[in-house]
């Protein structure tokens, strides 16, 4: 009645032990596995080798531990056993089989792989974007820098990544702002919409409007920043010349030789 699939096999691999969980999670009845060879009637070929090796272990006294095990149901599908490996003796002392005590794990590492699709996405998304995302640990140190970031500032990812974002790639002018920016997003307090300065590798300067978002782990602990930039270093500069324009317009009606109203 155990809530764990446990199986169990003679010395010479035979199932001997096979209990209601175990039967649930395969579709194969007591009946149908007893005498069985486990290895050969119900591990699929490319495991064989290695779930041998554990059991050939254990009937030599060697036990072994959350050792992850695919197991085909009667229906074809897969299900993933963590399992302990248990060294069987009798009243004498002499190793008569293994009972393996197992967890299904099938949905954890179904969970696990969708994750893992989404951070792969998420990552490529980063990657990709057409805007320059950058990434800061708890002690301000690059460990996110994307394609766009290295095109408009000239540094590559090799080159930042583990340096420090703010004393290393921020003028000194702008230096206590941005890191007092990227400090709120540490304590939890994010900011949109604040214009600061970057300069290239060459020594140009490139305006961006950042985003700084808080980074946090899959239990809530924050673990750094996530900036989403924008450059507008056109945008400032059309914004000069029209400024420009309208004070040249504003001082020719000023000083004109002539009425004008």
């Amino acid at each position: 009645t155990a809530n764990a699939p446990i199986f169990g096999i003679n010395a010479e691999g035979r199932v001997n032990e096979w209990n209601r969980k175990m039967a649930a999670i395969t579709g194969f009845s007591k009946d149908d596995v007893f005498g069985k060879d486990l290895v050969d009637e119900y591990i699929s070929d490319e495991f064989r080798e290695s779930v041998r090796q554990v059991l050939d272990d254990a009937l030599h006294g060697q036990q072994t531990d959350n050792y992850q095990v695919p197991l085909f149901t009667k229906h074809g599908d897969r299900v993933e056993v963590l399992l302990n490996a248990t060294t069987r003796v009798d009243a004498a002392g002499t190793i008569v089989g293994v009972v393996g005590v197992g967890q299904d794990i099938t949905a954890i590492n179904q969970s696990q792989a969708e994750l893992t699709r989404v951070a792969n996405d998420l990552q490529l998304l980063i990657e990709t974007a057409n805007a320059p995302i950058f990434g800061i640990d708890t002690n301000g140190f690059v460990n996110e820098w994307n394609r766009k970031a290295a095109a408009i500032t000239g540094f590559s990812r090799e080159e930042v990544m583990g340096k420090d974002l703010v004393r290393r790639f921020i003028t000194p002018e702008y230096q206590d702002s941005v890191g007092e920016v990227l400090h709120k997003a540490l304590q939890g307090e994010e900011t949109a919409n604040f214009e600061f300065p970057l300069y290239t590798k060459d020594g140009e300067r490139v305006e961006v409007l950042l985003n700084a978002t808080t980074r946090r782990s899959a239990t809530g602990a924050i673990v750094g920043v996530v900036g989403v930039g924008q450059n507008i270093t056109e945008l400032k500069r059309g914004q000069a010349e029209l400024t420009r324009v309208a004070n040249d317009l504003q001082l020719l009606i000023e000083t004109a030789n002539a009425p004008i109203f």
